[in-house]
């Protein structure tokens, strides 16, 4: 059966089982006044005070809290959950994972590993032991981990990517304690600077799949203090491209690796516009991206939207918000905000509350020294070239001795070693504007 006729399939099969149920009525002019409310109020805000809003909400959302009166106390807000003691020992449980030095010495005995934490019961321990069943890695709760480490160790809001995901938690293999955690995901289908240095044709992107061939780490982000005191986003950085990281793409996806995108968070934001990427070994600057970032509404507000839709433009709805490809993807990429492009379009939405002017650097590392070649088409995969040593030793030995040395010689020098642990499970129960003053300065952290 085509894609096409599986999606005329679960059409038939979705107004048989939505026949029955009501549509909100919301008028179109006050739908339009909330999402204007919403967007007037993101769109007055610089990138880095939307990116730590977005994380506020984020947390607030997936974390909800109720006010209680504590007599003469006052009221305190708590987790809403039927077991809020279990969420919280568990939040407490990784931060205390997270890896702290006592010394400045320590920096140079760690043995990084990346952890994959796929949850379908396949082996998940990667560069540590082999040998760990099915049932134990269950047990461990690894993808949890890493969803809670994602969202609480950065600003960065933790988006779900769409596709192919590798997500890992990096940890140091002595002490067990996290150092950090990254994801390998489908590649952005169109970056400018990257496809001119290729030679990409779209065409041979798509139709020939070789999008397939690469990937992005969509996510880079070290704990503090080993971020800050040890460059620890460039270890990262560097473990994206490692052996385990090449195997399992092609283990799991059936495809060689032959090339790892990454993007900075704030590129031109930037006052120096550089990020941890420039001058990294294996990672080239290609350039910045031409592109925007759209402010989003509230949750509330989209709810409406997607009701809206729902009722004036079914089929668009049910393409967007509920068919699926047989992978059980989304049918449309980007769907969220290919429906609120159309929304904004058909409400008349000012443009200049929709999107900002937010270039960043983008950087590529060539596996192969023949990647491009193969990219286009030119050769064929038992040509290609290993460009470097992408085994674990050989990666963290760049780290340690390029970066890693004369940062901590100019940080000790200088008395600037932090020993601050962000953890930003606090957001829980702040508002807005507690945040803001406490942690505008930390965005990018």
């Amino acid at each position: 059966m085509t894609t096409e006729d599986n999606v005329e399939l679960q059409w038939e099969e979705w107004q048989a089982a939505n026949d029955t149920e009501p549509y909100l009525n919301i008028e179109d002019e006050i739908l339009r006044q909330k999402i204007i409310k919403d967007l007037s109020f993101v769109s007055a805000m610089d990138v880095k005070e939307y990116v730590l809003y977005q994380k506020w909400c984020e947390i607030q959302e997936k974390y909800p809290t109720i006010m209680v009166e504590n007599g003469l106390d006052g009221p305190e807000k708590y987790l809403v959950d039927d077991e809020v003691d279990t969420k919280r020992k568990f939040l407490d449980n990784v931060r205390n994972n997270i890896w702290i030095p006592k010394s400045p010495e320590d920096y140079m005995k760690l043995k990084p590993v990346l952890e994959f934490t796929d949850d379908s019961g396949e082996e998940s321990i990667i560069g540590v032991d082999k040998t760990t069943s099915a049932k134990e890695i269950k047990r461990s709760n690894l993808p949890e981990k890493w969803n809670a480490l994602r969202t609480l160790i950065h600003t960065q809001k933790n988006n779900s990517n769409i596709g192919r995901n590798l997500n890992f938690i990096v940890k140091d293999s002595i002490t067990e304690k996290y150092l950090g955690v990254t994801c390998i995901s489908s590649d952005f289908l169109d970056l400018t600077p990257r496809d001119k240095a290729i030679g990409w044709e779209r065409k041979k992107k798509t139709q020939g799949h070789m999008i397939n061939y690469t990937a992005i780490a969509s996510t880079i982000v070290p704990v503090q203090p080993f971020g800050y005191n040890a460059v620890g986003g460039k270890l990262l950085a560097l473990l994206c491209l490692s052996d385990d990281v090449q195997s399992l793409w092609k283990k799991k996806y059936g495809d060689v690796l032959v090339g790892v995108t990454t993007t900075s968070l704030y590129g031109k934001a930037k006052e120096n516009h550089l990020s941890q990427y420039d001058r990294l070994t294996h990672w080239k600057n290609m350039g910045f991206s031409a592109g925007s970032v759209g402010f989003e509404p509230s949750r509330e507000t989209l709810n409406l939207i997607k009701e809206w839709l729902r009722k004036h433009h079914t089929r668009k709805y049910f393409e967007w918000w509920c068919a699926k490809k047989g992978s059980g993807q989304p049918y449309k990429r980007d769907h969220k905000n290919r429906s609120l492009a159309f929304v904004y379009g058909k409400l008349n939405i000012p443009n200049n509350l929709v999107r900002a002017n937010h270039q960043r650097g983008i950087y590529f590392s060539k596996l192969y020294d023949n990647s491009f070649d193969f990219l286009r088409g030119d050769i064929t995969e038992d040509k290609l070239i290993k460009s470097f040593d992408t085994s674990y030793d050989a990666l963290t030995t760049i780290w340690k001795e390029k970066y890693l040395m004369k940062r901590l010689t100019s940080m000790t020098e200088k008395g600037r070693l932090s020993e601050e642990v962000l953890f930003y499970d606090d957001l829980i129960y702040l508002t807005w504007d507690e945040t803001k003053a406490k942690y505008l300065t930390q965005v990018g952290r």
